[in-house]
This record gives structure tokens, sequence and C-alpha cells, in this order.
């Protein structure tokens, strides 16, 4: 999971954010980036990223290749990286974090909020999404009408949506009934699903004459979201929650 393979000082420090080749270059002639408490004297000098030490002005470089953060993505906002008339989930993410130029993975309607895992970790990334995983994701959701037995089998069978697709097999789990004030029944819901077709969960729901009216994505893979986490912010995943999400990317 840790790469500690040389690389250049100049790719290292441009890597964590201290500017371009050139502007390194003028720092390491100034004298102010040592290795190991050595001054630099070749910005191209080579070292071990997790195991030297590197100082800029005295202050420590810790080195990381990549960044994995969980987001509570709230309503209202895009899962993609840049949108010239919407704001994306990249528009909450601290600057301290936006020189690892992490990206969403895989996407939440921009009306339904959550758990999001964003990273730049490509190959995690793709495993995490490959069809052939079948990695679980986890939502509960308001929905419109008695959501009843009938419905929880149908959905272990799989349902065909508008297009015609048949899903795979979704554990369905009626967690409430609810009476709405205008008289009407709503149910919430929990559904673990092992695909991420276009807008599935609501189209599921559509199938069978229901109508999704709220929806959060509480776990992806072994990932679960911290509820303790305030909606709209970020925090690092924690060493388990890394080690856990690994798994994923480990099964060949």
């Amino acid at each position: 999971m840790k790469d500690d393979k040389k690389k250049r000082i100049d790719k290292i420090l441009g890597n964590m954010g201290y500017g371009s080749r050139s502007e390194i270059k003028k720092i390491v002639k100034q004298g102010r980036v040592t290795l190991n408490g050595s001054v630099v004297k070749d910005s191209g000098t080579q070292c071990l990223p997790l195991s030297d030490v590197i100082e800029v002005d005295g202050d420590p470089v810790l080195y990381r290749e990549f960044i994995y953060l969980m987001m509570h993505k709230p309503p209202g906002v895009i899962s993609a990286t840049e949108d010239f008339r919407e704001k994306t989930v990249i528009d909450l993410i601290p600057d301290e974090y936006l020189i690892f130029a992490p990206f969403p993975v895989g996407r939440l309607d921009k009306d339904t909020e959550g758990l999001l895992l964003l990273t730049n970790d490509g190959q995690l990334a793709h495993d995490l999404l490959s069809p052939r995983k079948h990695v679980p994701k986890t939502y509960v959701a308001n929905c419109i009408g008695h959501i009843g037995d009938d419905v929880v089998e149908k959905f272990k069978e799989g349902v065909e949506l508008d297009d015609g697709y048949v899903t795979l097999p979704a554990e369905l789990q009626v967690l409430e009934i609810i009476d709405t004030a205008e008289g009407e029944k709503m149910s919430r819901i929990s559904l673990t699903i092992s695909e991420g077709k276009f807008h599935q969960v609501k189209r599921m729901f559509e199938s069978v004459g229901s109508k999704v009216t709220y929806l959060k994505r509480v776990s992806m893979g072994s990932l679960e979201l911290d509820e303790s986490l305030p909606m709209g912010y970020v925090r690092e995943l924690t060493e388990s929650e890394l080690q856990a999400m690994m798994i994923h990317r480990d099964k060949r």
C-alpha cells in the first residue's frame, strides 16, 4: 500500500504543493531544503520520501502519495471535480487537501446526501466501482406508499428497470411505516445493492409503483458513514478504515 521508491526531491515537493519545479529549484539554491540534516545542493537529488527526513525552512515535509477522504455529502452539490454552473463536492474540500487532486469515487445524485469517498488513488477507485467486484452500497430512504413483503421479495430476486435491465438481487428492509399529515403512508427503508446503475435506487422503487423522496448513502463496502461528521465536511479515513477498504483493492 505504501510506496517508498526513490523519487526526486523537486517531484516530492511539487506533489506536496511547494511550487513549480522552477520555484522549488530556487528555494533549493537558497539553501532552504535539507535532506537528513544536510543542505540539498541539487533539486534533482533522489531520496526515499517515506524514510528520509526532508525539511523546508526547518519544517518537516510529511510526504503522502495518496489521500483518502470521507465526506458527509449534503444535498444541493454535485459529485464532480468541476462544473461551470453547479457547486461541486470539490468546492467543499479544505485547501490543504486540494494539492492531492482528489476526485469522488462514484456519484451521488445532486439531491442525495451521505457517504462519499474522495481519493487520488485511481486503482482503488477503479476496483470499488468495477462491476465484477459487486461492492455493496447501503442506502436509507423515504418512499411513498406502504412498502410490503411482496416488494422485499421482488427486490431479492431483482427488478426490471424502465430500460429493461434486470437488477442484481438486493436486500430491502422496511424500517418504519409512517402516517403523513396528508393521511398517506410513507415507508422508511434500508436498501443494499451491489451495482451502481444510473439513478438505480430511485428507478427500482419506481418499478414497483413508489417514489423516493429522500435518499442517503450510509455505507460503501466496509466503509460506513461517520454520523458525527457534520454534513458538508470531510475527514481523512482512519488507519483501520483504510486497511478495511484495501481489501477491495487486493481482491484479484
